[in-house]
């Protein structure tokens, strides 16, 4: 076995959450009277820290960005959230790396609240031994602060586990903590993005990651 702990992302790495995100994104940019966006902005929002997101897409304050990311939870904390969907092969990729003894952890921008709730939902909370994300408060959302927390929350040593993502700011976090990196191509960030931020390895399916985690690529 290569890594004997597991990291993952949740949004564009474990689900496919971007209808659910992005209709509470239309919500909240409508409700406030804000430009409508394009397709391909909306998806720049699906993994990174919503405020900071609001902010730079907008040109807002902080505290503007605050009462975007509370108009968001309105849709997304009653419909958003469950406009969702498990990736096709994550199911199995779990089911193989917990079978193979690899320890599963999740570390999510996401507020760990709506976190743990998708998990239970989709019934693959079974496979994670600890779920941490975000503050409903907005302490806590930058990446790197989550996966320390999750690494501290879990004793993990570092040189034997790995964060996997499909965004930059996975690859970022995980490398100001420490750890390697996998990307994967079937999320919502790209191969260039990726490699730009650092990932060690890139995955294209479910699969693959487990391949990588259990050291068995050729």
């Amino acid at each position: 076995m290569r890594y004997t702990t597991a990291i993952f992302d949740l949004d564009g790495t474990i689900t496919d959450s971007g209808q659910g995100i992005m209709n509470a994104i239309r919500y909240a940019v409508k409700k406030h009277g804000l430009p409508e966006i394009s397709e391909e902005v909306l998806r720049s929002f699906i993994g990174p820290p919503l405020k900071e997101q609001f902010q730079s897409v907008f040109g807002l304050s902080e505290e503007e960005g605050a009462v975007m990311v509370a108009a968001y939870r309105e849709y997304y904390s009653d419909k958003g959230i469950f406009e969702n969907r498990v990736y096709d092969g994550v199911q199995e990729m779990l089911e193989r790396l917990k079978k193979a003894g690899v320890r599963i952890l999740m570390a999510t921008s996401k507020p760990e609240k709506y976190a743990k709730q998708i998990a239970e939902h989709f019934g693959f909370d079974m496979y994670f031994d600890f779920i941490g994300g975000a503050c409903m408060d907005g302490r806590r959302t930058d990446k790197y602060e989550v996966i320390e927390y999750v690494l501290e929350s879990c004793a993990v040593v570092r040189e034997t586990a790995v964060m996997i993502g499909d965004r930059s700011h996975d690859m970022i976090g995980a490398g100001k903590s420490g750890l390697n990196s996998i990307g994967v191509l079937y999320g919502y960030g790209s191969k260039e993005e990726l490699e730009k931020a650092g990932a060690l390895e890139l995955a294209a399916l479910p699969a693959d990651v487990a391949e990588i985690v259990l050291g068995q690529t050729e």
